[in-house]
């Protein structure tokens, strides 16, 4: 394949061969402009469209995406380097996002009478417009379509700028929704340069700015969607704290941080990636963990064995491992891994550390790679503050019998969302987002539907 620039060409790198495998010439402002006008005459007729045919329209998603459930984890695969066992679950999980909501989003928009004389007053929900969406990589279509769906239910279009190595996605994705029905201008893939990105925001036509992404992005774009007066939610990084108490059952609780850690190649925004560990049952958790740890299977992310493959892109890699060393020369303890695996392909070692201080780079910046760091705690209340000394605050896990004592926890821990027994996911049937520099805003469940709509009040024969 011939050789491009990354300044003129949105650029699919293989990372386990380090070969180019795709190249997409970033689009002309004329270009652009047609995508927008596309989506702002869209607009106009799927706000008009019954919100049950809408709900259809969903269903035919599903279906188109399991159709194409083996080519889409293929490239997901191909481009970003996530196991194809996990990749195509998160197609399967985006299938039954748009199931889910075609069969509740409807009720979700339903007209709200209120507590005035008579009932005559009440709040309808109606959509803002056209959504730009500047989405990341490490869920290719999930992390696209947890956002897009609930907006597309409400009767909003929705216009995606998604991370440059994983254009190939981006387009496999447009191509399902167009063999689902969906009409022109209803869903709308920009190439654009950060520029592009900006001219978009400022663009009257649309109406509001998602992003997931980092906070140095999150500051970037949100900056922008205030100077033009539009709604914007984040989502951003996460330092996830996952706690687990002397009473709990630590054979679970070392199942659940291992998958909570490292799946993905623990490129997860609400990953495990704080072990905060009473120090009663410390030393057996860790024994547990780093011999759990040692067993997950590294290698061609092809291979249905495999669990965690090579990193998304090489400068990440380098970044992750002078994060690492960082963190050694700052006086943890390293226990497994640590450094870049040998031969070709982009992998890191699977790493464990311990002896981790709240001073040390893994605590104080996000590592999004396969790295856990544990953290002793004295008592429950020190994991507490332990949990909440971060900048972040996505999600956070407890571990323990004692549901009185983890539901106190979880009143005072400053996260988006807490997870007791069970590791942080993400689901239609409950909102995602997070507090302080984790962004704000929610997705999914009735606030993902409701972010993007107009809340209008209206009130008959107010005398």
């Amino acid at each position: 394949m011939t050789q491009v620039s990354s300044l003129t060409h949105a650029i699919s790198i293989n990372p386990v061969s380090g070969e180019q495998i795709g190249h997409y010439p970033f689009e002309s402002a004329a270009a652009l402009d047609a995508a927008l006008a596309r989506a702002a005459a869209g607009f106009k007729v799927w706000r008009r469209t019954p919100v049950d045919q809408r709900a259809q329209s969903l269903i035919a998603l599903a279906q188109a995406l399991r159709d194409d459930a083996q080519k889409l984890a293929h490239m997901i695969t191909l481009e970003m380097g996530k196991p194809i066992n996990q990749a195509r679950g998160e197609i399967e999980k985006c299938a039954q996002l748009c199931e889910w909501y075609a069969e509740h989003g409807p009720a979700m928009l339903t007209a709200e009478p209120t507590l005035v004389e008579g009932g005559k007053a009440r709040i309808e929900y109606r959509p803002l417009g056209p959504i730009l969406a500047v989405m990341p990589w490490n869920f290719p279509i999930w992390q696209v379509l947890r956002g897009a769906v609930p907006a597309l239910i409400a009767g909003n279009t929705y216009v995606l700028k998604h991370a440059p190595n994983v254009m190939g996605c981006a387009y496999l994705l447009r191509d399902a929704l167009k063999r689902a029905g969906f009409t022109e201008g209803v869903f709308e893939v920009i190439n654009v340069t950060p520029d592009g990105v900006s001219t978009a925001i400022a663009d009257p036509r649309i109406a509001a700015v998602t992003l997931t992404g980092s906070v140095r992005a999150g500051m970037a774009i949100g900056a922008q969607a205030g100077a033009a007066l539009k709604k914007c939610v984040l989502e951003l990084g996460g330092s996830d704290p996952f706690i687990v108490l002397n009473d709990a059952d630590l054979d679970d609780a070392v199942k659940a941080a291992v998958i909570g850690r490292y799946q993905n190649t623990g490129q997860v925004c609400a990953a495990a990636k704080r072990l905060i560990v009473e120090q009663g049952v410390v030393e057996e958790f860790t024994r547990k963990f780093v011999e759990a740890t040692r067993q997950l299977v590294v290698g061609d992310p092809l291979s249905t064995d495999t669990y965690i493959g090579p990193m998304a892109r090489f400068d990440l890699r380098d970044e992750l491992d002078q994060q690492v060393r960082d963190t050694l020369e700052e006086g943890a303890t390293l226990l497994l891994g640590g450094q870049k695996a040998e031969g070709p392909g982009n992998f890191y070692e699977p790493t464990v550390f311990s002896n981790v201080t709240d001073q040390m780079t893994s605590l104080k910046q996000e590592l999004f790679g396969p790295v856990a760091s544990i953290i002793t705690a004295r008592d429950a209340e020190h994991a507490l503050a332990l949990a909440n000394d971060s900048d972040f605050g996505l999600t956070a896990t407890i571990y323990t019998r004692n549901l009185e004592l983890a539901k106190q926890i979880a009143d005072e821990l400053e996260t988006g969302g807490v997870f007791i027994n069970g590791y942080a996911a993400s689901d239609p049937r409950v909102t995602f987002g997070g507090v302080k520099k984790s962004g704000f805003g929610r997705e999914l469940s009735h606030f993902g539907v409701r972010e993007f709509c107009n809340a209008q009040t209206v009130w008959l024969d107010r005398r």
